[in-house]
């Protein structure tokens, strides 16, 4: 209707403007023609009288001039015989065409020209006479000049001036109009979702309202219609895909309730593919920075529109994955996610995720992997790092496994006919049909997804991931999406193909060694590495030595500053090289990372002291002959190398563990708690065993549980009222202050204490027995000096 209505106006418009123009050309005219008759014209050349001949009567002459209507067709016949010229006239070389065309006598167009009706001709002797009569002509001037005086009276009647509003009326007018949409945009929606199969009509009014063409209401209508019509399709959309009638389902006659669910389906699909419509044009628009004709919105305004269109359609990708048009909504939503405004792509990430997290059969996730797989592909790799790191929240555990062992198991199959009349009596083969029929009832009644249909879509879906993976690899492998792809490869790699491993180890070798990775990209790598020989690739016969190297050789750039966060993929990387690799590893590796991990829990934050503590305790409890390190009597051939980066050759065996005296005495109560334990040997029973709260959880889990990102201790510290009042604690100072270069502690102390009073000199030489109690300093090296109010230390 509103398309209709346009297409009416636009038409009345360009007649209006057919009408004005012709009004001005005929003003013009009858100007032309008054100037032409006020001036004297100019004799005009008149034409020579032509030899007629004896039958020449000059009445006959003026009556053929003048065209008089009486004369018949007869004497019109002998005029033209015997007035006219000779054919040969026309054949004179003297005459030109010019000439010819002077001679014509010449009239003012003092008039118009009236137009002819061309009728059929008559035919005679002597040719074709044609025919024609004139079209009778209006009194146009009559009429324009009544039409210039309505145009008249209705100028004088629009001149009247408006009345001018205050803004405070001004907004209780918008404030009422907003309120009147309101109302009626919750009458529609309620009466929708009461009977959605009787009011499917009420639908397309309400979607009407998002062309609001008001100024003063408009962008927020459009707001509330969007949000209304995306509730209101979550709600009445049904839990399956509507596919349209064919012709023969449209020629068979149906029950009334069957046409009243058809046409609703119908309309309702019909509807939310314009919504989806309305919505993809808003976005575009704010794209492409374009304006309607009507300049209902300002462009600024624009921009909230598309971000509402926009979360619209992210709730629909997620709570309507199993609806018509879902692609569409994935097309639309995919290449938002590189979008520059950060609020747009966070939302379409965040609907990503939500999608790959709660899709159980996984034709919605395949569907989103091939469009961001194109995109990438499209861009040149030149995307954002977020759009490949949703991959790591796919659903897909363990695909090849679970295919190995339904290959392996027998399958049910039923029995042909032939075979049940050849094995079974008759009595027997009744019952089997029987029981046929009811297990295919079962089987549909649980309406389950079959694993294989399942097994084929995570399939394909892992191998668009790998294909992605692997083409970044090869030709961006500067990009700033590698970071992404080696954590996806860490996280998938125990399902790539056997065939890939060398070829992938050497790739990930090769980027370790080229340096030019960061320090956590690196430990990906080593963590991609380690999954796939955990893998399927525990069967190869690979001795994965330096990744072993570069991980030992590396764990001193860790420390309490930024890289405290990469101590979760360590720890993770540690479980997967020594706890599920524990027949492949010898005991003077396993030495060497228990030494070199008890110093550099000493270096970092009590949450990583934690997760390293917990590492060792799984060492002395997963490999013989640990205590070694516990016994300060033991001998062994060769010194302890510290600085030695080669875990093989560095004779772990012949130091001790003396930092975990050093721990018992951290301030954290759960640091001191592990180092107590490990110093009494990891016991699994007795009295020096862990409580379970932190015995059964991993040292992933204990890093993210005591992290300290919320500036909270953890447990929380009783509050005690201090006597004095110390800018800095020790322990603030201590983990603000300190430098470590590998292993060697060297502690630059700069502390100013304030405290009133007499007591000043006890504050400082407390903090020096602290520092005396950890680090074990030498008094002679420290100097004190003592001031009225301050003490510098």
């Amino acid at each position: 209707q509103i398309k209709l209505d346009n297409k009416l106006k636009n038409k009345q418009y360009k007649q209006k403007s057919a009408v004005k123009k012709y009004r001005k050309e005929q003003k013009k005219l009858r100007e032309a023609v008054r100037d032409a008759i006020s001036r004297k014209p100019f004799p005009l050349e008149e034409c020579k009288k032509k030899q007629v001949g004896k039958m020449g009567d000059l009445h006959l002459i003026q009556l053929v001039r003048h065209g008089s209507r009486q004369i018949t067709w007869l004497v019109h016949l002998v005029c033209l015989m015997f007035f006219s010229e000779p054919v040969h006239v026309k054949k004179r070389k003297h005459e030109s065409v010019i000439e010819k065309y002077e001679k014509v006598p010449r009239r003012l167009q003092t008039e118009p020209e009236k137009e002819l009706i061309h009728l059929l001709p008559i035919k005679d002797k002597s040719g074709i006479i044609p025919q024609a009569v004139e079209k009778p002509v209006l009194d146009v001037a009559h009429d324009e000049e009544e039409d210039e005086e309505d145009m008249e009276e209705a100028e004088d009647f629009n001149e009247e001036p408006l009345p001018v509003l205050t803004p405070e009326e001004m907004a209780a007018q918008r404030r009422q109009k907003l309120q009147e949409r309101k109302m009626h945009i919750a009458a529609l929606a309620s009466a929708i979702l009461s009977e959605p199969d009787s009011n499917i009509k009420k639908l397309k009014e309400l979607r009407a309202m998002l062309m609001e063409q008001d100024p003063n209401v408009a962008v927020i209508v459009r707001k509330l219609v969007m949000v209304s019509l995306m509730e209101i399709f979550k709600d009445i959309a049904p839990s399956y895909k509507i596919r349209p009638l064919t012709e023969a389902e449209k020629a068979t006659k149906v029950k009334k309730e069957t046409q009243k669910l058809r046409e609703f389906e119908e309309g309702l699909v019909s509807q939310y593919k314009f919504y989806l419509e309305n919505l993809e044009q808003t976005i575009k628009d704010w794209k492409q920075r374009k304006l309607k004709k009507s300049n209902v919105i300002s462009l600024k305004a624009y921009k909230g529109l598309a971000e509402v269109a926009v979360k619209c359609l992210c709730e629909l990708l997620v709570a309507l994955p199993h609806f018509n048009f879902h692609n569409n909504i994935i097309v639309l939503i995919v290449p938002l996610m590189n979008d520059p405004s950060k609020m747009i792509s966070e939302l379409c990430v965040e609907a990503v995720k939500k999608l790959f997290k709660q899709d159980k059969l996984g034709y919605a996730s395949l569907g989103v992997v091939k469009v961001i797989s194109g995109l990438v592909r499209g861009r040149n790799y030149d995307v954002r790092p977020e759009v490949l790191k949703v991959f790591l929240h796919l659903r897909i555990k363990e695909v090849e496994l679970q295919k190995d062992s339904e290959d392996i198991a027998p399958k049910k199959k039923f029995m042909t006919y032939k075979e049940k009349r050849k094995h079974l009596s008759r009595m027997q083969r009744k019952w089997r049909k029987a029981e046929e029929k009811l297990e295919r009832e079962l089987l549909e009644a649980e309406a389950s997804e079959s694993k294989e249909k399942k097994l084929k879509l995570h399939t394909e879906t892992l191998n668009i991931v790998f294909v992605t993976y692997f083409r970044i690899l090869k030709k961006a492998q500067k990009s700033p999406l590698l970071p992404a792809v080696l954590e996806g490869l860490a996280k998938f790699a125990h399902l790539i193909n056997v065939e890939f491993f060398d070829d992938l180890l050497m790739v990930l070798h090769s980027l370790i060694a080229s340096g030019d990775l960061s320090y956590r990209e690196s430990l990906h790598c080593v963590l991609s590495a380690f999954h796939i020989l955990s893998g399927q690739g525990d069967v190869l016969n690979i001795d994965p030595m330096k990744f072993y190297t570069h991980l030992y050789k590396t764990l001193f750039s860790l420390h309490a500053g930024g890289t405290n966060e990469d101590i979760g993929i360590v720890l993770q990387c540690l479980d997967v090289m020594f706890a599920k690799r524990r027949k492949q590893v010898s005991q003077q590796r396993a030495l060497a990372f228990l030494k070199r991990l008890s110093i550099l829990a000493l270096h970092v934050l009590p949450n990583s002291s934690v997760g390293i503590l917990a590492t060792n305790r799984i060492f002395m409890q997963t490999f013989p002959r640990m205590d070694l390190l516990l016994d300060n009597e033991s001998q062994g051939s060769g010194v302890y190398l510290p600085e030695l980066d080669e875990p093989e050759h560095c004779n772990a065996q012949n130091t001790a563990l003396w930092e975990l005296h050093l721990l018992q005495r951290h301030y954290h109560p759960t640091v001191q708690k592990f180092a107590s334990h490990l110093i009494a040997g990891a016991p699994t029973e007795g009295s020096g065993v862990l409580p379970l709260d932190l015995s059964q959880r991993s040292a992933t889990e204990l890093f993210e549980t005591y992290c300290m990102k919320g500036m909270t201790f953890n447990p929380p510290v009783a509050s005690v009222t201090p006597r004095r009042k110390v800018l800095f604690s020790s322990v603030s100072f201590f983990n603000q202050y300190n430098t470590i270069w590998h292993g060697n502690i060297t502690c630059i102390c700069c502390l100013t204490v304030q405290c009133p009073g007499l007591g000043t000199p006890s504050v400082a030489f407390w903090f020096l027995h602290f520092l005396h109690q950890v680090y074990f300093f030498n008094w002679r090296k420290i100097g004190l000096s003592i001031r009225k109010e301050k003490i510098a230390v």
